[in-house]
């Protein structure tokens, strides 16, 4: 795995330490393609962000949208394996100062600290068991996010996404086995 833009452009990522699904990283390729959209569909929302990774695994998408001017990210993620390997990318790459790790059930994140709020999220749960809309929750009782903010999911092809209240999708694209949900939060 690789950065595949912005000022880390060509800089690897650590992997998985296995080749079990525990941890599917979001490919190289379509990671490329989704910041392609976001820049280009949604006037580049990347830029000065607040971000969270929301299962997120290698840290890959969060630490792309470092490498491409988001300001911070908070990287979520239940397995200790996990966090690990964040950690030590961020590590590698000098981006410890710009995020910080929370070893949590992204579906069980309660609330925020303090006034603490996001303007980008990423899910990108274990494929087709469900894991979106408790998320997507979590994110909207722990008032976690800011009124318009984008949220991008990644999820299996072939599953119906719902979204809670207060979630409103803009698009879905579909790459082969998995599909991207764009969507707004407008908070009550």
């Amino acid at each position: 795995m690789r950065i595949v833009g912005g000022k880390l452009r060509g800089r690897t990522l650590r992997g998985p330490a296995s080749n079990t699904n525990a941890i599917r990283p979001t490919s190289d390729r379509l990671r490329e393609t989704l910041f392609n959209i976001l820049a280009h569909s949604y006037g580049n929302p990347v830029e000065g962000a607040r971000m969270l990774d929301l299962f997120a695994g290698t840290g890959a998408m969060g630490i792309e949208a470092l490498s491409r001017g988001a300001h911070f990210v908070l990287f979520a993620d239940e397995s200790a394996r996990a966090c690990e390997t964040i950690r030590a990318n961020l590590a590698a790459l000098g981006l410890a100062g710009s995020a910080r790790i929370l070893r949590r059930d992204a579906r069980k994140l309660e609330a925020a600290p303090g006034e603490e709020k996001f303007t980008l999220a990423f899910l990108d749960p274990p494929y087709g068991r469900g894991y979106v809309a408790p998320a997507l929750k979590s994110l909207r009782d722990g008032r976690w996010l800011d009124d318009g903010a984008l949220v991008l999911i990644e999820e299996h092809a072939s599953v119906c996404v719902e979204l809670p209240e207060g979630f409103v999708a803009s698009e879905t694209r579909r790459f082969s086995s998995s599909q991207a949900v764009f969507a707004s939060f407008r908070a009550a």
